[in-house]
Formats: C-alpha cells, structure tokens, sequence
C-alpha cells in the first residue's frame, strides 16, 4: 500500500487511520475523502487507553473491533414512530455508557443522526456509515456538529472502515506525544 500512497507527510494517530481504512476498504481514495483532526485524535487515544467505553451501531462494527469490548444495543432496540430500530439503539446504549465513550458508526445513518441529537459529549465520534440515503448527509451534519470525530464526505463507509479506524488508535502506541 505505502508503495501506491504516500502518507508520510500525516500527523502519527492521523496517518494510522488513513492507512488502517485504505488497507481494509482497498481503496486509495479514502486518503483524500476522510476527515479528522490529529489533536482530537490524540485526545480519542487517551480515552480510548484509559478504559473510555467503546459503541457500536451493529454487531457488524463490533465484530471487527478487536481487543476491546463493546457496546451494541441494536438487539434490543425497537422501531417507532419517526425512530429506528439504529436510534433507539442509541439511546439505549448512551443510558448504560454515558458520556465520554467512543462512538463507531458504520452502518446506519440514521444512528449518526441520532446520536448528534443527544449531549453524549463524546471522546470521540468514528462516523462512517455507507450508502446512498442519508449518509452523507449525517456525515456532514458531525462534521458541522463541532464534535470531535471521524468522518468522509462521500457515499463510502461501512462496518470494516468503520472498525478499522478505531483499530487504528487500540494498536498505536502509547508515547508521550500522544499521552
């Protein structure tokens, strides 16, 4: 990969993530199409290292997080009216995390948004979800939410990105640049 893209000109946490979600999607152009800030990043690594919950929108996501336990409440989650099985997810899982977590959003546009309708003040948003109803949208509306986050700003995303951009911070050392 490193031979077909060049990232070493990329913040330390940044170009993990860069090169973690290219690897896992094959596809170059994430490093043009992802979003994030590298001292909301060091910040994520913090918490993440600290013991800061990890959520998951569907066991999909969860299944790819590797070394840490998860939050997934998608099973007991219902749909109503004007809610989704996804946002119900979501509140229910910020009722037994509170805040502080990390958030890992690959799937469902629909939890994004409902995430960024709770004060959830989060460590760290991971917002990937993929396809063509709703997603950019969501993704645009937490780059605008002022949230520390990860984003892109076209179509693509999905569980194995999304997963793999957390993994990225569960296996980048602790130094004490990004302490």
């Amino acid at each position: 990969m490193r031979a077909r893209l060049d990232t070493s000109h990329l913040a330390p946490l940044t170009r993990a993530v860069v090169e973690r979600v290219v690897h896992s999607a094959a596809d170059l152009g994430y490093a043009a199409d992802l979003v994030m800030d590298e001292d909301c990043l060091v910040k994520a690594h913090a918490a993440l290292h600290a013991g800061a919950p990890v959520v998951t929108d569907v066991e999909m996501v969860a299944a790819g997080i590797t070394r840490r336990e998860t939050v997934c409440r998608l099973r007991d989650a219902e749909s109503g009216p004007g809610l989704t099985r996804s946002a119900h997810a979501i509140r229910l899982a910020y009722e037994e995390v509170g805040p502080g977590a990390l958030w890992v959003i690959g799937n469902a546009p629909t939890a994004l948004e409902e995430l960024l309708t709770l004060d959830t003040a989060p460590a760290l948003v991971i917002g990937l979800p993929v396809g063509f109803v709703g997603a950019v949208e969501s993704k645009q509306a937490l780059r605008e939410s002022g949230l520390p986050a990860v984003s892109n700003v076209s179509e693509k995303g999905g569980s194995a990105v999304a997963s793999a951009a957390l993994n990225a911070l569960l296996y980048h050392p602790l130094t004490e640049e990004n302490q």
